[in-house]
């Protein structure tokens, strides 16, 4: 909800179940107390921020049973919203506020925050608990600015842009469940989803919720994903690499006529193919480590899968790909075989 919310007609909300991090956190925040009653939770990956805000939601609700739980928009909530929300009603003495986008709160209503901040020191125990969200940028940095020396609490949030960081997430929101990921496991779903961290959540959560395997295993995550064209084309690529030529061609013709379209195919084979390379030039010490911008995990991956490889082969075997991408996008090509030239090269190293 947001603008101005009307609490007298308001229903207590269903209480969420805690994750196994969420309960340790409460724990101790009853053994601190109730800490500021203002938080801000700036920055970060948005999905982060959401579930950042949402942890601390959580802990309040269950340090104040009594509470309601209000929601205000600042973009469009002013300063009377924010008072009336703060405010005793006829439910409860005090409230959960959730802020979002405290980046476009105007001047009244950041005054209102800031001047409740202070108030709210004064008997942190009984007053209303405000959780402001902040999407990190410049604008409304000053506000924070003040927020912070009139007491409010700062939680900044990861952004999750390093390929370690997204794939520390992934193996801790199975640790939210009280589950384990194989690494390989975890590196896949990464692989596939690192760029979206909502979908990344969900399929982690997913996995643990269909699955009673313990650790999850990168078999569970490929039977699961085998409709995602990505996972399809790391799987073709992995048994191209390994020397499997059959077992590739079987498994890229199953993707075609599942409808997978055969230049994620490509594109797979391709990415492959650019990490050996540079593993091989880093290897050849003609590329430092920091050059090549690889996770370490994959050029440590590609360090081993070298033995064989030539310049000559690895040059024929991108040659054979971009030809395999004009047929894709040739009418009259052929992409289908020149996806199993390619293969075969590939899994014979380019000879």
């Amino acid at each position: 909800m947001t603008g101005t919310y009307d609490r007298t007609h308001a229903r207590p909300r269903a209480r969420t179940a805690l994750s196994s991090d969420t309960v340790r956190l409460v724990g101790m925040a009853k053994k601190a107390g109730a800490g500021a009653p203002v938080r801000i939770v700036y920055g970060g990956d948005p999905y982060l921020n959401e579930q950042t805000a949402r942890d601390l939601r959580i802990q309040a609700e269950h340090r104040r049973p009594d509470a309601e739980t209000v929601e205000l928009d600042a973009t469009v909530a002013g300063r009377y919203a924010f008072d009336e929300a703060v405010s005793p009603s006829l439910l409860s003495d005090a409230a959960i506020v959730v802020v979002t986008n405290l980046q476009n709160a105007d001047e009244k209503l950041g005054d209102a925050i800031v001047d409740y901040c202070g108030q709210a020191a004064d008997d942190p125990t009984d007053a209303s608990v405000v959780i402001c969200r902040h999407d990190g940028g410049v604008k409304g940095k000053r506000l924070v600015d003040r927020l912070e020396k009139a007491g409010a609490r700062k939680e900044t949030v990861p952004d999750l842009k390093k390929a370690d960081a997204k794939l520390n997430f992934t193996i801790q929101r199975f640790e939210r469940q009280g589950r384990r990921v194989d690494p390989l496991a975890a590196q896949q779903l990464v692989a596939v989803l690192g760029e979206r961290t909502g979908e990344l959540a969900a399929m982690c959560d997913q996995l643990c919720f269909d699955f009673d395997d313990d650790p999850i295993g990168i078999e569970r995550v490929n039977q699961y994903m085998t409709a995602n064209p990505q996972v399809t084309g790391f799987a073709v690529a992995d048994a191209a690499i390994a020397g499997r030529t059959a077992d590739a061609i079987v498994q890229m013709r199953a993707a075609v006529e599942q409808g997978t379209d055969p230049i994620a195919l490509i594109g797979a084979l391709a990415m492959k193919l650019r990490g050996l390379a540079k593993a091989s030039a880093v290897k050849s010490g003609t590329l430092s480590t920091a050059e090549a911008k690889m996770n370490p995990w994959v050029l440590k991956n590609s360090m081993r899968q070298l033995g064989g490889w030539t310049s000559a082969g690895m040059a024929r075997c991108v040659q054979l790909l971009a030809w395999a991408d004009e047929q894709s996008k040739t009418n009259g090509g052929d992409p289908v075989y020149a996806l199993e030239r390619c293969i075969e090269a590939i899994s014979h190293k380019g000879r």
